[in-house]
């Protein structure tokens, strides 16, 4: 599957290093056979792309701070390094394919940025530049990564990862290089990334979405440093696929259901079949970030229309998914199991790229791109973008570009933009499965799958507990657990027992690369900012376990029904309410009924629950439900084993608060019906019974009534309740508006050409082709 790759994606402004090649040099090698006539925008290029490695010299208190802990990652890799006949580190041997050459690279760069930065511990030191030099020509000679190495094992180490951190090296030292120096190690580059529209390894194969950004990045920048115009315009047009007549743009819409790219409803995907918001799409985001920067003021400047249409991505793709600076779980694939990117590393690399394109915006793209990136600064008090305190946990480096991010960051803040209010929005994302539900005091989203998109991602040693991710989990975005998923919650949590799942007690399945499920219906309907309704025919990974599953979308909370609940294999099946990291040695009261409940509890014919600093949760129907606090121990080593991503062996202990319900061994037509209340209080969370109805819970429709009259259904197959009626499959709200009653209707199975409904004994044709599953809305 292409696109596998396994390097550092923290860094947040991605780009090269390094003082500008020379044009003495760029003369030599036009004088070359292969040489091109030289680009007279070259040395401009690559000094914009040093400034997004090393920074503009932003003198700051948070500058200095950032570059003295920076500063000790770098020293302690330099002073482990031994130039000689073995490797330059014990723990990274040399040999062709190594599954260690892209940290290889990542250690040297760390102390390389450090040498080229004003201030570093490194800055300067020629004794550290000489090493750096035996260090690059050890790597080459040796055949780690030179024209006469062989792909070995994982294209995109060759192609896009190990050339990016070489570019980064390069500029870096380029001054201090022979003109022969520095064009014998671009050779790898240019065999390895020579066309950055298609896969070296197999040309056959286009490249589509990150991967062809970030090849279209390493063309603009190895050509501006040999003065390649030919090549440095190849890169340019890649970004828009002008060899293929655009028919793999990374800036395109793409109206379809599956495939690589940003489609037209604002989702992006990776990997045909994973929601990617939350690291792919970043990468895509912030290399052509990258190129607008450095190719601006040159001949070959990105045009106009492609960087409006970059700068109009950030509101519609990611700026939803983003909570107090994080990105969302539910968008982040097999990256949330790596310890170098947690939400918050992978919202600052967001961040970053943001303010990068404020900065050549201009009017009111400049307004609202600013805006959107102070506001995530000003939230973020969990993980503040303006400090990096431990720089040792980033695999397989630290994050380097925090002093370029910090200087830029405070420049915009400097002109007091005004960072954008958080503004209630109910939206779904029909063509990659996802949703998201803001409030102005929570967030909420959901990790789903249908035949279209994968249950999850497990590839390259990465998300080793990652079964039920996309089986229904309901992660909740709270104000007082900001840092809720990222305080070491994958590696300790119960992945058995995510919020919102209904699995089995039994062994786990085999894991998969990118599993899909064999049922259509999953998606949803969206009423107004503040109500929706979402909807999924739940089938386990064996097959053995199935249930009708719905979430209906309030201000105050969402009420989660489930129905049909079949299981054969004889394990004890569970739907979990809530599994909360209260952090290390974590306090908080959890009330039932107005009764304290202690360490582990069966709770029968309860009525509320409210669990202190997180909120309440309505039990609607009999359930019994097990309430339990426990002490959970694992590493990130457990999760991620990856070469080049794999976490520490350290153990995190976390204290966890579960709420499970009970369905028993092999239930047959079983039900569950409960509300989450994010942030209510236990007054909030008792009167809240007068704000919903639940008007039906079976295998075929799951509705609830608001207490303004508003329906909101979901209907598995042909049904009705209440005064509506429906064809077949669909999702449905119908209520007034101030001009009068409205019928919103989507097709969660995205297979309909239309759906019927009826309504009061009048009945409505509501097309529905090609609409995946977007909400049609109609007058009545």
């Amino acid at each position: 599957m292409p696109g596998f790759g396994n390097f550092d994606r923290r860094t947040a402004l991605r780009g090269g290093a390094a003082a500008a090649a020379s044009v003495a040099l760029t003369s030599a090698l036009a004088g070359t056979s292969s040489a091109q006539p030289v680009a007279s925008g070259s040395s401009s290029i690559v000094t914009g792309y040093r400034e997004l490695q090393t920074g503009i010299n932003r003198p700051s208190a948070e500058r200095t701070a950032a570059l003295a802990n920076l500063g000790r990652v770098a020293k302690a890799y330099h002073d482990s390094m031994t130039i000689g006949d073995g490797p330059l580190w014990k723990d990274l041997p040399l040999g062709p394919g190594s599954d260690f050459t892209t940290s290889m690279y990542a250690r040297l760069r760390a102390i390389v940025v450090n040498w080229g930065t004003p201030g570093g511990a490194l800055a300067g030191d020629p004794a550290v530049l000489a090493r750096i030099k035996g260090a690059l020509e050890l790597l080459y000679t040796s055949d780690q990564y030179s024209e006469k190495t062989a792909e070995i094992g994982n294209w995109y180490t060759y192609e896009i990862g190990i050339p990016l951190y070489l570019l980064h090296i390069l500029a870096t030292v380029a001054d201090e290089l022979t003109q022969d120096e520095l064009a014998k190690y671009l050779k790898p580059v240019l065999k390895f990334s020579g066309d950055p529209n298609r896969r070296t390894n197999n040309p056959s194969v286009v490249e589509t979405g990150a991967n062809r950004a970030d090849k279209s990045t390493i063309s603009i920048v190895s050509g501006a440093m040999l003065g390649d115009a030919e090549r440095i315009k190849r890169g340019v047009g890649a970004f828009t696929d002008v060899e293929g007549g655009g028919a793999a743009s990374v800036i395109a819409k793409l109206h379809r259901a599956a495939g690589d790219g940003f489609h037209t409803d604002g989702s992006f995907l990776q990997h045909d079949s994973v929601p990617y918001p939350g690291h792919y799409g970043i990468i895509l985001l912030t290399a052509v970030a990258s190129a607008i920067h450095v190719t601006k003021g040159t001949e070959f400047e990105l045009p106009a229309d492609v960087r409006d249409a970059a700068y109009a991505l950030v509101a519609d793709t990611f700026a939803p998914f983003v909570y107090a600076g994080a990105l969302m779980e539910s968008v982040r694939g097999r990256f949330l199991s790596r310890q170098g990117e947690s939400a918050h590393d992978i919202g600052h690399q967001l961040t970053g790229a943001v303010v990068l394109l404020a900065r050549s915006a201009s009017g009111k793209r400049k307004e609202e791109l600013g805006g959107l990136a102070a506001k995530w600064i000003t939230e973020d008090t969990f993980a503040p973008y303006l400090k990096i305190p431990d720089p040792e946990r980033f695999a397989p480096g630290p994050d380097l570009v925090g002093i370029p991010g910090i200087e830029f960051a405070q420049e915009l803040l400097a002109t007091k933009v005004r960072a954008t209010p958080t503004v209630a929005t109910h939206r779904v994302f029909g063509q990659q499965d996802r949703m998201v539900h803001i409030t102005e005091g929570w967030s909420a989203s959901l990790g789903v799958a249908s035949t279209r998109i994968a249950r999850y991602e497990s590839i390259n040693s990465m998300n080793l507990h990652g079964w039920y991710v996309g089986d229904g989990s309901l992660y909740l975005f709270l104000p007082k657990a900001k840092g809720h998923f990222t305080d070491a919650y994958w590696p300790t949590v119960d992945p058995q027992l995510l919020p919102g799942t209904t699995t089995k007690s039994g062994p786990t399945p085999k894991l998969e690369s990118v599993p899909l499920t064999g049922k259509d219906h999953c998606g949803g309907v969206r009423w107004d900012a503040r109500h929706g309704a979402h909807a999924l025919d739940f089938v386990s990974q064996d097959g053995t376990l199935t249930a009708k599953k719905s979430w209906f979308f309030t201000p105050s909370g969402v009420v989660c029904l489930g129905a049909g609940i079949t299981d054969s294999s004889g394990e004890r099946i569970r739907t979990t309410i809530e599994n909360r990291n209260l952090g290390e040695n974590g306090t908080g009261v959890l009330l039932a009924d107005g009764h304290l409940v202690g360490g582990s509890e069966s709770l029968r014919r309860k009525r509320w629950l409210h669990l202190e600093r997180v909120g309440g949760y309505v039990l609607l129907d009999d359930a019994e439900v097990t309430a339990l606090r426990e002490d959970r121990t694992g590493t990130w080593r457990d999760i991620d084993k990856g070469a080049n991503t794999k976490g520490t062996t350290v153990p995190y202990t976390r204290r966890y608060q579960k709420l499970v319900i009970e369905h028993g061994e092999k239930p047959s037509n079983a039900t569950y019906a409960y509300a989450v209340l994010p942030t209510a209080s236990v007054v909030q969370t008792i009167a809240s019974a007068w704000s919903w109805r639940v008007r039906s819970n079976t295998a075929t429709v799951q509705a609830v009534r608001l207490w303004d009259a508003t329906l909101l259904a979901n209907f598995f197959a042909a049904g009705s309740v209440d005064e509506v009626s429906v064809s077949g499959p669909a999702s449905v709200a119908l209520g007034r508006t101030g001009s009068g009653w409205q019928l919103a209707v989507s097709d969660p199975t995205q297979r309909q050409e239309v759906v019927r409904v009826t309504v009061r004994r009048k009945t409505f044709e509501v097309p529905v082709k090609d609409t995946f599953g977007a909400t049609q809305t109609v007058r009545i």
